[in-house]
């Protein structure tokens, strides 16, 4: 099912979205946090009539670069023979619909499309065949980077981790298993126009390997995101454009990039 969060009247609640098309999507309000056991309240709201925010508050955001051996070879860099992670702070973290703030420290704004891992439940050195066990669910992501800033500085924080730099959602899809999840189309457009465009098959190191990885070094918490890695394809961003990731089976985010006030 696709679990959202959402903002209605001043409130936040989680709800399931049922529907197929676009304009007649509705929202199930859940009683508690999807995480936990919860029920549906049988109330249902128009999800145009809602706000949709980030689909989880995550405690860290993982994410794993260079996971597309076409995307390291278009930056010039080398296929790691490991997972290479990094972080992104969860004040990093927008939703659907919420602006890129462009900041003022960067003349080289790229967009990321990424497959998006949500955990479903406090874990530590996962092994290999429980990590569908740890999986609440999927969503998208945009890795969005200060592309000169991570060359000038090596060290990725700032150029990975400013405000506005993790769009996530529309909402997270838990009925696919590691296998379905394992080989969607993912793409961008900017403006309409198609930048990136590739599968998660692709992928040098599987789902499986990336919280195999990570829980061997941190215990990963309910809400936390595994951002896969992009494929080839990443390029610039403007101020007015209008950027979207879909995912096959998943859903499309979308967001425009504004200057930063």
């Amino acid at each position: 099912m696709r679990i959202a969060r959402f903002s209605i009247d001043g409130n936040v609640a989680f709800g399931v979205v049922e529907g197929d098309q676009p304009d007649q999507l509705v929202l199930d309000i859940i009683k508690g946090i999807p995480f936990a056991d919860y029920e549906l309240s049988g109330t249902k709201v128009p999800l145009s009539k809602v706000r949709l925010l980030p689909p989880v508050l995550p405690n860290k955001v993982v994410a794993f670069g260079r996971n597309y051996a076409e995307h390291a070879r278009e930056l010039g860099n080398e296929v790691p023979d490991a997972p290479f992670a990094f972080f992104k702070p969860s004040t990093s973290v927008i939703g659907p619909g919420d602006a890129v703030q462009y900041p003022s420290f960067t003349e080289e704004l790229h967009h990321e499309a990424e497959l998006a891992v949500v955990i479903g439940r406090m874990c530590r050195e996962v092994p290999r065949e429980r990590v569908q066990d740890v999986i609440f669910g999927y969503t998208c992501a945009n890795d969005i980077t200060a592309r000169d800033v991570q060359r000038r500085e090596k060290q990725w924080a700032r150029a990975k981790g400013f405000d506005s730099s993790c769009p996530l959602g529309p909402w997270v899809e838990t009925d696919l298993d590691i296998a379905a999840a394992s080989d969607l189309t993912i793409q961008l457009t900017v403006n309409g126009g198609q930048r990136q465009l590739g599968r998660t098959s692709e992928m040098i190191h599987s789902i499986e390997d990336l919280i195999v990885n990570i829980s061997e070094a941190m215990t990963l918490l309910p809400g936390d995101v595994i951002l896969t890695g992009t494929p080839a394809g990443v390029g610039p961003l403007n101020v007015g454009d209008e950027v979207a990731v879909t995912i096959e089976g998943i859903g499309t985010l979308t967001n425009k990039v504004v200057k930063r006030g």
